[in-house]
């Protein structure tokens, strides 16, 4: 929260919230605290990347589908698969993501 409090304009003051959020309080708690971080940064990965992995665990997997999909347009393709591809996070989704 300091970090965000200091430089709401950097994403990773929303990104490392979120991370901190999930150990303490949740999957549910990370994906709404870094959902408005998607419309303030439509061009950071690492954000579309992590609504990804939240919306896995929380069973949503069309929704994780389509933040992959805006993660994979936003960043380096071949960095995204392989990071998606050991993400445990992304487990449901690992036949799909072989064949991006």
């Amino acid at each position: 929260n300091a970090i965000l409090k200091l430089a709401p304009e950097r994403s990773s003051g929303w990104i490392y919230r979120a991370y901190s959020l999930r150990r303490v309080k949740g999957v549910m708690a990370a994906w709404m605290s870094l959902l408005p971080a998607a419309e303030k940064f439509p061009g950071e990965w690492l954000v579309c990347f992590n609504l990804s992995c939240y919306s896995c665990q929380l069973g949503n997997l069309d929704n994780a589908r389509n933040w992959l999909r805006q993660a994979f347009d936003t960043g380096d393709r071949a960095k995204m698969k392989a990071l998606a591809l050991e993400e445990a996070d992304l487990k449901p989704l690992a036949d799909e993501i072989k064949n991006l």
